[in-house]
């Protein structure tokens, strides 16, 4: 096993398949419950990791099992800190803590109140999160992060009021119409609060410039140009990725509520929404989230003439799209 490195990605982030399968990995629900599903504890994955790092693992240990600890460690500890992250917090945690809130989001006939309770409770949620998935090598600025948090929470309230109040007072549209329109109301302002999260995090890389590497991985330079490009990007990518869910989810549910199953069991329409919400959840979050690079790129010739680096070199820069993690 002596040429067997943990440290290499298996899966290639170039292509959407490798992207893909590393996103199913990362997202996994089942690492919160490790014992149980894979029959290998937390405290047993890390035992394992340090044997193989001292060279003193027992007999008969495969590659498949280390690969399989490694995959429970990463899921729970934080690896700049070493810290246990909070289950509602992870990224494997995403899905299932996440699912009563978009439940609640996609909820019919929202009122102001739950409107906005909703809403805040899906950004506090995703503000914890990106908090306890942060890079902690570098400084953290607790003020920044209140004042994103604020930004995408006053965004996405504000925009679902502002709408919602829009297709109630609309003349012109039949209560049939009114009713399915309103059920598209949240992808509009989560994307919104997503960009917004986006654009006040990240929002000195502009003053300061990001780096910006060659093929090896060495920095070149630091550049503003870069920044405005990658800051662009990932704000277009932030406003995409609840698309699948906020707009697939009531698009199945209208077709169910098309049907006389809701008409015959009334009762059922929460539960049938919960279970929407999960599949489109489950299903939609890896898709939309592999569709994305998170290493972009950029020619020299595009940067600031000060910069030492040949007009032809292709140069690579961070998006960073899912280390600030987003549901919705």
């Amino acid at each position: 096993m002596d040429s067997f490195d943990l440290s290499i990605n298996r899966y290639d982030q170039n292509t959407f398949k490798g992207r893909l399968f590393h996103f199913l990995n990362v997202i996994d629900p089942r690492t919160l419950f490790p014992k149980f599903f894979f029959g290998l504890s937390l405290n047993e994955s890390q035992l394992l990791l340090k044997q193989y790092e001292n060279k003193t693992l027992p007999l008969g240990v495969t590659k498949e099992k280390l690969l399989l600890a490694k995959k429970i460690k990463e899921s729970a500890i934080h690896p700049d800190t070493g810290e246990k992250i909070p289950m509602p917090f992870r990224m494997s945690g995403f899905v299932p803590f996440g699912v009563p809130i978009v439940v609640g989001v996609l909820l019919p006939n929202p009122t102001m109140l739950s409107t906005a309770f909703w809403q805040t409770l899906n950004q506090s949620h995703n503000a914890l999160v990106n908090y306890s998935n942060r890079n902690a090598t570098k400084p953290f600025s607790m003020n920044t992060f209140i004042q994103s948090y604020l930004g995408a929470v006053a965004s996405a309230v504000g925009l679902s009021l502002s709408l919602n109040a829009l297709v109630e007072r609309s003349t012109r549209l039949k209560p049939a119409t009114r009713y399915f329109v309103q059920k598209f109301v949240p992808f509009p302002a989560v994307a919104l609060a997503g960009v917004c999260n986006v654009v006040l995090m990240r929002r000195n890389e502009l003053k300061t410039g990001i780096d910006v590497k060659d093929a090896n991985g060495l920095v070149v330079g630091t550049s503003k140009i870069a920044a405005q490009k990658a800051l662009f990007e990932t704000a277009l990518t932030r406003a995409f990725l609840p698309a699948p869910i906020l707009i697939c989810s009531p698009l199945i549910l209208t077709a169910i509520e098309k049907t006389t199953l809701l008409d015959k069991f009334p009762r059922l329409r929460l539960p049938v929404t919960a279970l929407v919400a999960t599949l489109c959840f489950g299903a939609a979050l890896p898709l939309a989230i592999s569709l994305f690079p998170q290493i972009g790129s950029i020619k020299g010739g595009e940067l600031e003439p000060d910069l030492n680096v040949s007009r032809d070199a292709v140069l690579y820069l961070s998006l960073i799209h899912i280390s600030e993690p987003t549901r919705l």
